[in-house]
């Protein structure tokens, strides 16, 4: 299976509408939604805070499993709770975001360093849930070895599935994978892993694959926003018309833009945001990048945008960290 990454910001539901509307399932097979913090208003305001994996508003897009990022006992029982009562049966919590204010706040990858406390609130939290958990990690905050002291613990409790994205916290999203530790947590761990990171290519899976013959899954994140056919190639499919297929899908990502009712200069950003993406998979000069960035009217924007990747130059292996 291709699962899509939880990016915050990216793969939200305008993203994940049009890419089903463009792609059905032939590509992702699943998608994690961007994290529900547990901290961000009362549990009263709970549509708020859900309102990204409502099914009603899911209805055509790609299947999700939610994800929630926090550390507090309470607030996760109560949300993995809301989410199984809306009908999901897997709750993905978030041990990854390498982001500081979220991990010096010991949520996201800040939580690796510290074994006892992540055992704590699985004791507490898997006895009193409707929904299975699976979690996303790094291998550590500080160091990669901080994984080891994890592994016995995750090995304690009925998890669905662990992703792993092979860096530290502190690394962001840069510096070379730790593989050689990674091979070792795929010898250890008792449970499903699925394999994150710097996925960008054909070749990346394919190399992926020959180290690690006995993962079968793999989640994608920046690989697919810079290209959404990766998933399609990675599975053998002939794409005929890549660029107007490219096109298709970034018409419906802009037209899912315009249709949210906030205001225009807030789509003129996202847009901005989606265009820095989608420019490293095409040769073009560093005016034309430029020259988009610098652009004011929205609509002209996101028209130049679509006639670029009709006609662009396809780069071979695109940089996707």
């Amino acid at each position: 299976m291709i699962y899509l990454a939880p990016m915050q910001g990216l793969t939200e539901i305008t993203f994940r509408k049009a890419y089903y509307k463009v792609f059905g399932l032939s590509g992702i097979d699943m998608a994690i939604s961007p994290f529900i913090s547990l901290t961000h208003g009362s549990l009263a305001n709970a549509y708020k805070k859900i309102k990204d994996v409502l099914p009603e508003c899911n209805a055509e897009s790609l299947p999700i499993i939610p994800q929630i990022l926090g550390n507090e006992v309470p607030q996760f029982i109560d949300m993995a709770n809301r989410l199984g009562e809306i009908g999901y049966d897997e709750v993905n919590w978030n041990m990854g975001c390498p982001v500081p204010k979220v991990a010096h706040k010991k949520r996201g990858s800040g939580l690796l360093p510290y074994p006892d406390m992540v055992d704590d609130i699985l004791s507490k939290v898997l006895p009193k849930v409707s929904t299975r958990i699976s979690i996303k990690i790094r291998l550590g905050y500080y160091n990669p070895d901080e994984v080891f002291d994890l592994v016995p613990v995750f090995n304690k409790y009925p998890l669905a599935n662990v992703v792993v994205h092979p860096r530290i916290g502190l690394q962001m999203y840069d510096g070379d994978l730790f593989l050689d530790v990674f091979a070792q947590v795929v010898s250890t761990i008792k449970h499903k892993i699925i394999f994150n990171g710097d996925i960008c290519s054909v070749d990346d899976y394919v190399k992926m694959k020959l180290l690690f013959p006995q993962i079968t899954d793999v989640m994608i994140g920046r690989g697919v926003v810079v290209n959404p056919l990766l998933p399609l190639e990675i599975k053998g499919q002939n794409i005929c018309n890549y660029n107007d297929k490219y096109a298709e899908f970034v018409t419906l990502l802009f037209d899912e833009i315009n249709a949210r009712n906030v205001p225009e200069i807030s789509k003129l950003r996202k847009t901005k945001e989606y265009w820095q993406y989608f420019a490293q998979n095409f040769d073009l000069s560093e005016e034309d990048r430029r020259g988009v960035l610098l652009m004011t009217d929205l609509y002209d924007m996101q028209r130049v945008i679509v006639e670029i990747v009709s006609k662009a130059d396809r780069l071979c292996m695109p940089n996707c960290r």
